[in-house]
Formats: C-alpha cells, structure tokens, sequence
C-alpha cells in the first residue's frame, strides 16, 4: 500500500487533540439543575442510552480517520517485469568413440568436453538445448529442451562404448539436422566435436553440411585432440585399463573446415581443456539470444471504500445521536 498524497496523513494528528478535547468537556459536564437529593437519580436503572452516550463521538472519530486517510488516495501498486525472448535453438554433436577417452585432456577428451559442454549448457538459460551423440552410428540423447537440469543429467551419464565404435560424423551431422529440421527458431545452430577421422555410418559429412546449409543451420566444428600424439589407454576384456600407449591424433580438418564453411559457421582446433573452454565462450558470445525485458507498474486507487466506509459511520453517527439517543440537535 502507498499514498499519492502522504502529506496529508499529518492531519491525523488532530485526531488525538479532538478526542482529549472531547474528554476534558465530557468531565466539565453540560447544563444541570438543582435538585433536593441525587439518591433517587443513583438508583435509577441505566438504560441502553447511557451506555451508548460515547458512541456517536467514537464513530466520528473513526469517520474523520478514514477520510483523512481517503485524502492521502492510498494505491495498491503492483510491479511487473515481462520478458521476451528470441532464443537460439543449439544442438551438441558430441563424438563418444573409445578415441574420446585419450588422455592428453584431464582427465580424459571425453570427460572434459562433457564439463565444458555443461557449463555453456548453463550459460543459456532462454535457449533452447538437444544432445547427440556418435561413434559408429548416432542417435539422439535429448531433444530441444529448456530443462537444464534434466539435460544436464545427460550430458553427465554420457560415455564411451555404449554403441558401436567407429566415427559417423555425417551420421552425427544428420541426426543433429533432424532436430532442428522442424524449428521456427530465428537461429538454428549445431555444436559438433570430434577427434577423429569419418570412417563410419551411411551419410558423408559434406552432404549433411549441405542439408544444413539448405535449411538455414550455422554448424560449429570442434576437433579434439593436442598436435602429434597422444597417450591412449589400453582395455582388457574386463574394460580396465591395462596399458597407455602414445599414438597419432588424427583428426580432419580439412572435413571440419569445409563443413563450418559450408553453413556460415567456423572450425576450431582444441589442444586442452583450456582451449576447448575458451571456444565454447567464443562460440556463446557469437550465438546471442535475444531478450528484451518490460517493466509494468499497475496502480489500483483504493480511497473509494475508506470514502465510504466513512460515509456509513457518519450515517450511523447521525442514526445513534438524532432517533436510538434521541439528541435535539
């Protein structure tokens, strides 16, 4: 609650002098007359009369409260902040081929892509997200989704060897497409991260790039991997580690360059979990949704019911005086 004219709440200090006024008169007492003996008047009964003599001034004192109060035009005001967004559909692309578990990432490619990946994930939070994934083949982990919790859950679970090794990047590109294939989203883009070669899977990458070309989708391209070799864990049978052997990075670049080209995005090379972070924050300050926010400010003018409220007492003030106390004016 406020008051467009608070000022003039200083007049409820009149309120205490009037009722100390009407005090001091009550106990100075009004016209009398001379009388033999008061005994008969003490034992005379007292009717409803006597006990409501102080209700006229008491309801005066509350109607004159009131319209004071009225005057000051108290206002219950609300705020309201509206916010539009034009967000940016974003699908990651991420390669889980055994390839992803080599170590010249701490811990390991995977695990850091998927840390980075979860933090760009949270910077988004009116964007629209979806999550693919490939080896030898590629499906989808999430759809478009503004659930971070849920996809952050995913991103979280991934890992190698849960199909097929190998790498489809232009099964990875193509399943990422099909996501977006049906957005009306005024950005379309795909984040895809790999550290290999395409050796698998049915659609070659340049003509995945093309369909994305066609239907509008930016395609970001990461490669994954620190130049010359890198150190790749041995499995046995059991799935654990029994040896690291130093091998080649081998990852195309010139595949990944043609796809960014080809769709108006851009290739990048990432060599540590440092440079991989940083590509994600170039890749979000370029890819910047759109939020316009609105504030509101509703006024409800509340000074009519106390106005009233008043009025009633006043017309009760008049009822009690002049017809139940039955006072010549």
């Amino acid at each position: 609650m406020e008051f467009a004219n608070p000022k003039i709440l200083w007049l409820l200090v009149v309120v205490p002098l009037w009722v100390a006024y009407y005090v001091w008169r009550s106990m100075q007492g009004g016209a009398s007359i001379v009388i033999s003996s008061t005994d008969s008047v003490r034992k005379a009964p007292r009717t409803i009369r006597y006990y409501l003599r102080h209700l006229p001034a008491i309801l005066r004192v509350m109607a004159l409260v009131l319209i004071i109060v009225a005057l000051a035009r108290p206002q219950t005001v609300e705020h309201e902040t509206k916010t539009t967004t034009e967000g940016i559909d974003i699908v990651l692309a991420v390669d889980i081929s055994t390839s992803m578990l080599a170590r010249d990432f701490k811990p390991d490619r995977l695990t850091a892509s998927k840390e980075v990946a979860a933090q760009f994930v949270a910077n988004r939070p009116g964007d629209r997200i979806g999550l693919v994934v490939f080896a030898g083949e590629a499906f989808t982990q999430s759809p478009l989704t503004t659930d971070q919790s849920s996809l952050q859950t995913l991103l979280g679970r991934l890992r190698s060897g849960i199909i097929n090794d190998g790498t489809a990047v232009g099964n990875g590109l193509a399943t990422a497409i099909n996501r977006l294939r049906e957005s009306d989203a005024k950005s379309k883009v795909i984040i895809l991260l790999t550290d290999g070669v395409n050796n698998s899977g049915q659609i070659a990458p340049v003509t995945a790039a093309d369909i994305a070309k066609e239907l509008g989708i930016k395609v970001y391209t990461i490669g994954v991997g620190r130049n010359g070799t890198a150190p790749y864990p041995i499995f046995n049978e059991r799935g654990r580690v029994v040896d690291v052997v130093e091998a080649k990075v081998e990852i195309d670049e010139k595949m990944l360059r043609q796809i960014a080209d080809k769709t108006g995005g851009e290739y990048f090379r990432a060599t540590d979990k440092n440079s991989l972070e940083s590509i994600y924050k170039q890749i979000d300050s370029m890819e910047k949704s759109s939020i316009d926010k609105f504030d509101i400010t509703h006024i409800h003018e509340e000074y009519l019911r106390y106005a009233m409220a008043a009025l009633l007492l006043l017309l009760m003030e008049f009822v009690v005086k002049y017809i139940v106390l039955k006072r010549i004016p």
